[in-house]
């Protein structure tokens, strides 16, 4: 889908960057599959099944649940090739520079340092998500920001993981953007989330239908939103309408915030979820001015105070925040933030907005 209507910013161009580094699935003690029903010992880990009745039957659309953005971009292999999403220039430069263009290149893809799992256990619960096929491997299917991720089967399969042993935590997976894809591919990745989730996938139906209590009693824990034609063909595919993401494509925070609001008050009041993208968007000149060292530091960092207080004055709600996405999620309590204000839903709850 173009850049700017579907979840997270346009792909990382280099001329208009954003980029992260590889770490294959992780063979860490925490990332070890539990048993259903085990403790994780993160207190976010289950924070859906936690929620008061009141808000577990309110419509998911009106609760206020963090996620993130470029999500899969943990891990970008440097040494993979430069990815259909960039421009013929940045490929040739690619071609004469190698290895140390894409080590700058990574610096500015990586927008994540936790894995899937990681993200999950911190409450992230929408993950965005864009996919490629990789030269030389047309059959096999891989997250892509500028290089290549790891394989989309092993992000499932971590993803999934994890559903197992939370049962009442509830994912969206937005599928938004596609590359050097044919019709045979995107059957390819429609099976393989069906093979994987199975059971957990929930049906496309009325958005304000959907509860927490309505996934519970279903045992539904996956909603897929599929930017792409095929999704009407499937019944456990949802259209990428139904997910609109505005993208500000700013670096300025403070016009960041001002085009939150404005495309907050235009949200539309049913039938869609809303994802708010707290999230600031480099330019050639930003890049070059810190090419060394990397979105992380030279763009996000110092711009989290203002964009986090925005989301702090925020409130759930039929004309409030519905998912909220950040770059490097684990930087601050961003997790934390956003769901503590499902609170303000509560018999009582009142916040004063002064952005």
């Amino acid at each position: 889908m173009a850049a700017g209507a579907g979840a997270g910013a346009g792909p990382v161009v280099w001329g208009e960057l954003q980029i992260r580094g590889p770490q294959p699935p992780r063979d860490r003690e925490r990332d070890r599959e539990r048993e259903p029903g085990v403790s994780s010992g993160c207190p976010n880990a289950d924070w859906m099944g936690s929620l008061p009745h009141s808000l577990s039957t309110l419509p998911l659309a009106n609760l206020a649940v963090p996620g993130s953005h470029d999500s899969f971009s943990f891990w970008i292999d440097e040494k993979s090739p430069v990815g259909p999403d960039q421009p013929v220039v940045v490929r040739h430069l690619a071609g004469i520079f190698r290895s140390l263009w894409k080590r700058m290149m990574k610096k500015w893809s990586v927008t994540q340092s936790l894995t899937f799992g990681e993200q999950l256990e911190a409450g992230i619960r929408y993950f965005d998500l864009r996919v490629s096929t990789k030269p030389g491997e047309e059959d096999e299917l891989y997250f892509i920001h500028g290089l290549f991720g790891s394989k989309v089967s092993d992000g499932l399969m971590e993803i999934n993981n994890f559903l197992t042993a939370h049962s009442k935590e509830v994912i969206f997976l937005d599928f938004n953007h596609y590359y050097a894809m044919q019709d045979s591919n995107h059957a390819y990745l429609i099976r393989m989330l069906k093979e994987t989730f199975g059971s957990k996938l929930c049906r496309a139906k009325l958005v304000e239908e959907i509860t927490l209590q309505y996934l519970w009693e279903h045992k539904y824990q996956v909603l897929v939103f599929y930017h792409h034609p095929m999704a009407h063909d499937f019944p456990f595919l949802w259209s990428g309408h139904k997910m609109p993401a505005p993208w500000a494509n700013t670096t300025d925070a403070q016009k960041l915030v001002q085009f939150l609001e404005t495309t907050l008050s235009e949200r539309a009041m049913r039938g869609t979820f809303h994802v708010s993208q707290a999230i600031l968007t480099p330019q050639a000149k930003t890049v070059i001015r810190g090419l060394i060292v990397g979105l992380r530091d030279s763009l996000v960092a110092r711009n989290l105070p203002i964009i986090m207080n925005w989301v702090k004055c925020q409130k759930p709600g039929v004309n409030g925040v519905n998912i909220i996405t950040s770059d490097f999620v684990e930087l601050v309590d961003f997790a934390t933030t956003v769901i503590e204000l499902n609170n303000l839903l509560l018999q009582g709850g009142t916040k004063h907005k002064h952005v």
